[in-house]
């Protein structure tokens, strides 16, 4: 399968559904990454740029795609919706993954509805979280217990970002195995990522 994750900051998709892209490239499938801000409003955007570069190969995307949209100015119009259509045209994705739209951050939100509409045709579209989501109360479950420690690593490559989460004493490496234990206890597993299907087809073979 092909699978594209779309994420609005270098790290976005890595908290969101890093442990789940690595099952599927694991497992042979290929991975598209798209961002649309180097996520210069953090930090600088070259060194995010590299960092999610380096993100990109433990997670062993077959390709990187930058939106080029300005960090904290993703806009909700025609033009990114078409952007979105063209990287999914390419990538050609059996699967998508994006933030969820209710979210505290406007660049996650606008990509999230923006994303809606551009993939009005692909049959597979989960929301993730991340940790401005609001309300989130996810029904799919993906077991990543076997790969936590890549998944910690890939937002490790993020080593800019680590620290900035606005909560005293707590990293995002923090974060994500506390979110990790939650949904896995509501998944009756280990630890777990968990997503809010807009669409998601469940083949049976005869």
């Amino acid at each position: 399968m092909r699978i594209l994750a779309i994420g609005a900051h270098p790290d976005d998709i890595e908290i969101g559904c890093g442990g789940s892209l690595i099952k599927y490239a694991r497992q042979g499938h290929q991975v598209f990454l798209l961002l649309m801000t180097d996520g210069s409003g953090g930090g600088d955007g070259a060194i995010r740029r590299r960092e999610q570069e380096e993100s990109a190969q433990i997670l062993r995307a077959s390709k990187l795609f930058w939106g080029g949209y300005p960090d904290t100015a993703i806009p909700l119009d025609r033009e990114i919706i078409q952007r979105v259509e063209r990287v999914i045209h390419e990538a050609q994705p059996d699967f998508i993954f994006v933030h969820y739209h209710d979210d505290t951050h406007q660049d996650h939100r606008h990509l999230a509805t923006s994303t809606i509409t551009a993939t009005r045709y692909t049959r597979n579209v989960l929301f993730y979280e991340g940790p401005t989501t609001q309300n989130f109360s996810p029904s799919v479950f993906v077991d990543v217990d076997s790969v936590l420690e890549d998944k910690i690593a890939t937002l490790q490559a993020h080593g800019s970002q680590v620290g900035k989460t606005n909560i005293e004493g707590l990293s995002i490496l923090d974060i994500a195995r506390s979110s990790a234990h939650f949904r896995g206890i509501q998944g009756r597993v280990r630890n777990a990522e968990g997503f809010i299907p807009l669409r998601l087809f469940i083949n049976i073979n005869p």
